[in-house]
């Protein structure tokens, strides 16, 4: 796998002085979503086609802005425009836009570019209007290989969704997971790799072994997974951009994949020893282990919290699989939920106020979250059978994997990716090749 390099330049920024009046309430879901206009960005005079491999990419720039539209749309808090109400031509309207007719169609926000390209690069310019102040908000130029006009897309939609809504994006990421085909009581599963809108889909592994619950590292593209190897559970530590892989350990009886410490250096997992499952820790420079609970009961699925200070896992320690939060060396433990159901697959918010689980209450399974002491419990999504829910690096969306029921033949059954916004709105299905299970989002990839 040849390394991703993706070198961008900020030609010029400009933010208006003046205080823009439109923004979006990202409290709120999709109930008021933002009306945007995105203009195709047109091709400035003398640029070439842009080659992909073999294959020629035509009209880039109404590419980049169909992908820009795209990530709006799905985010919940935009609602893109159609272009055939557009009055104003693209490269007018990059210059200097006519604002009343941006606002005959209802349009808030505008965003304009134009794009270059050469044989060995690709420059793209756009700008965020403000069409309601008639202000321009944000205008930004970046250079690139031609061969990275998607990740311009979705770095341009970072920085218009963050300079909305005051929030960091997430459309520079990618999502790994485990990709299944065949029957129910037959199934290969691989490890697979997409863009965060299933585009660019990779497989990692052949799918001659059994993988599971591939986790990125919070700070580069390093994944680690359990894949068993001739019956026996082995961790796995992927450099996605090399492709270089090495065991990580031997682990007999390991029940939960492996996470990552917040600063990547330690990974946390459980595992079965002398008939008991633990909590335990591995430097990854010098691969000593430490056991961090030591119970009688089933302790598995920990996580940490982004300021690493606190670890939270699921225990059957109370009679019934609940939550708990402990520090990071394993002291002070305490329950936190105590509604009715089983708790599971707990994970911290990268922005440290909530943590995200699954729950299984009369046979239904349900995605939810709450706050770090248990308090302010919310049900987001309820279903037959879903869980493992990963965050986005943003915090503001949860990616999760959901099964449909299967006749006795085992016949019928899926599984399929998912995603679902904070205040439980915009729940939607994610488009993969095969089915999918175990996703896991990495951070953004732009910083």
């Amino acid at each position: 796998m040849k390394k991703l390099i993706l070198v961008i330049f900020y030609v010029f920024i400009f933010n208006s002085s003046a205080i823009a009046l439109v923004e979006v309430d990202i409290t709120r879901g999709n109930l008021n979503p933002l009306p945007i206009a995105v203009s195709p960005l047109y091709i400035e005079s003398g640029s070439k086609d842009l080659k992909e491999g073999d294959k020629v990419i035509k009209n880039v720039g109404a590419r980049i802005s169909e992908i820009v539209e795209a990530n709006f749309r799905r985010s919940g808090l935009f609602n893109p425009l159609k272009k055939d109400s557009f009055v104003q031509k693209p490269d007018i309207a990059h210059v200097k836009p006519r604002f009343e007719d941006w606002r005959l169609i209802k349009a808030q926000a505008l965003v304009t570019g134009k794009v270059t390209v050469s044989d060995d690069k690709l420059r793209v310019e756009f700008r965020l209007w403000d069409v309601v102040a008639a202000k321009e908000m944000i205008a930004l130029a970046f250079s690139t290989t031609p061969g990275n006009w998607r990740r311009v897309a979705h770095i341009i939609s970072d920085k218009i969704y963050q300079r909305l809504t005051g929030e960091e994006g997430y459309f520079d990421t990618r999502i790994i997971y485990v990709s299944e085909t065949g029957k129910k009581t037959q199934r290969y599963k691989k490890l697979a790799i997409m863009d965060q809108d299933g585009a660019n889909v990779k497989y990692l592994t052949l799918g001659n072994e059994l993988v599971l619950t591939p986790r990125f590292s919070p700070k580069n593209q390093l994944v680690t997974y359990l894949s068993y190897f001739r019956n026996l559970p082995r961790v796995y530590l992927l450099d996605i951009e090399t492709g270089v892989q090495e065991v990580v350990g031997d682990f007999p009886g390991m029940t939960f994949a492996p996470r990552f410490s917040p600063d990547g250096k330690k990974i946390i997992m459980s595992f079965a020893k002398d008939g008991n499952s633990d909590i335990y820790t591995m430097d990854m420079s010098t691969r000593v282990v430490e056991k961090i609970t030591d119970h009688t009961s089933i302790d598995t699925s920990p996580s940490y919290s982004p300021d690493g200070k606190y670890i939270c896992f699921n225990s059957d320690r109370s009679g019934l699989q609940q939550i708990y939060v402990m520090r990071s060396d394993g002291s002070n433990v305490k329950r936190i939920t105590f509604g009715k159901g089983l708790y599971g697959t707990p994970v911290w918010s990268p922005r440290g106020d909530l943590i995200a689980f699954t729950k299984v209450h009369k046979s239904r399974f349900y995605i939810g979250v709450m706050r770090p002491d248990g308090s302010g419990e919310r049900l987001l999504t309820e279903n037959f059978y879903q869980e493992a829910p990963s965050w986005s690096p943003n915090g503001r969306v949860l990616i999760f994997y959901r099964e449909t029921k299967s006749d006795s033949e085992g016949k019928g059954f899926s599984a399929k990716l998912w995603s679902i916004d904070l205040t439980g709105y915009n729940e939607r299905l994610i488009e993969t090749e095969t089915d999918g299970s175990d996703p896991s989002w990495s951070s953004l990839l732009s910083k």
